[in-house]
């Protein structure tokens, strides 16, 4: 496996784990979020993305196209049985919101597999992530606190922290 990927992959899956933690530690439910969803085929393909941590489990990144706000960021999600799922929503503009100072979210429209779950880990900057109990999209645009098995990273945006932070929308599609 290429060293990029793998550090991507190990950065992707650190990440995941920590949303739940981060989203646990608020009595504070974050407020739905409104986003325009259509199905589509998933469109999923294999990929060197750069930006997937390395796991032992889930290895295969696959290649998304995302925007920010507009402008196109380098993304890729991992091949956890909830990543696909996600996959499978796609395109999706979701609108952002803040959550504790450390992640932007938005509401799905529906939930998502949560089967055969990786390992928890702590959330890094740049992850994207899915939190089971909301059924919510978290992009972290700081390190989140601690694993948590609530918090499943399904992908990795290479983007800066200030940027992620500020955004408001987001697409996702399949990358051609």
């Amino acid at each position: 496996m290429h060293p990029a990927v793998r550090r991507a992959l190990v950065h992707f899956a650190a990440a995941a784990a920590l949303l739940p933690a981060v989203s646990a530690c608020s009595g504070d439910a974050p407020e739905a979020t409104p986003g325009s969803a259509s199905s589509a085929s998933p469109g999923q393909r294999e990929t060197p993305a750069s930006t997937l941590p390395p796991t032992s489990e889930r290895s295969t990144p696959m290649d998304i196209r995302v925007t920010l706000d507009g402008r196109p960021v380098d993304a890729a999600l991992n091949d956890s049985p909830a990543a696909r799922d996600f996959a499978e929503l796609l395109p999706l503009t979701l609108d952002l919101e803040d959550f504790h100072g450390t992640e932007r979210v938005a509401g799905l429209p529906r939930e998502l597999d949560t089967s055969g779950a990786p390992k928890p880990a702590a959330a890094k900057i740049g992850d994207v992530a899915y939190y089971a109990p909301w059924g919510n999209l978290a992009l972290f645009y700081q390190d989140g606190p601690a694993a948590s098995a609530d918090l499943l990273v399904l992908g990795h945006l290479d983007v800066g922290a200030a940027r992620l932070g500020r955004a408001e929308r987001i697409t996702v599609e399949a990358a051609p």
